[in-house]
C-alpha cells in the first residue's frame, strides 16, 4: 500500500495514495495506525483524497484505528472524502462516529 506520512507539530497525517481501500490493502493502513498509537502518537489524521472506493474492510480498518485512538487517549480524524466514499460512511452511519472534514487544513485546525 502506498502511504505518505507527515508530521505537523503533534499531529501525524497519513495520506492514503491509493484509489481503493479494500481487503487487499486495508490491513496495512490498520497496522500503520496501530503502530503510531503504540509509539505514543496521540493525534492522527487520515487524508482520503485519492481514495475513490472503500469496502467493508477499509471501513473496518478505520474503525479499528478509531478504537485504537480511544484506547490510547488519542484521536483519529478523517479528511477530504470523495463523494462515493462519503456515501459509504453515510450509508453505514459511520459519519456519526468519525469527525470528517472537507479539507486537511480544516481538520488540522480542529485537533
Amino acid at each position: 500500500m502506498n502511504l505518505k506520512i507527515e508530521e505537523k507539530s503533534d499531529i501525524v497525517i497519513i495520506f492514503v495514495k491509493e484509489e481503493r481501500l479494500d481487503a487487499h490493502n486495508s490491513g496495512e493502513l490498520k497496522s500503520e495506525m496501530q503502530g503510531l498509537f503504540e509509539q505514543g502518537k496521540k493525534n492522527v489524521l487520515v487524508d482520503l483524497k485519492e481514495v475513490r472506493f472503500i469496502d467493508s474492510s477499509g471501513l473496518g480498518a478505520l474503525v479499528s484505528g478509531f478504537k485504537n485512538a480511544i484506547s490510547h487517549q488519542g484521536s483519529l480524524k478523517l479528511a477530504t472524502l470523495q463523494s462515493q466514499v462519503k456515501s459509504m460512511f453515510e450509508l453505514t452511519r459511520l459519519h456519526r462516529v468519525f469527525e470528517i472534514y472537507e479539507t486537511t487544513a480544516e481538520a488540522l485546525e480542529n485537533f
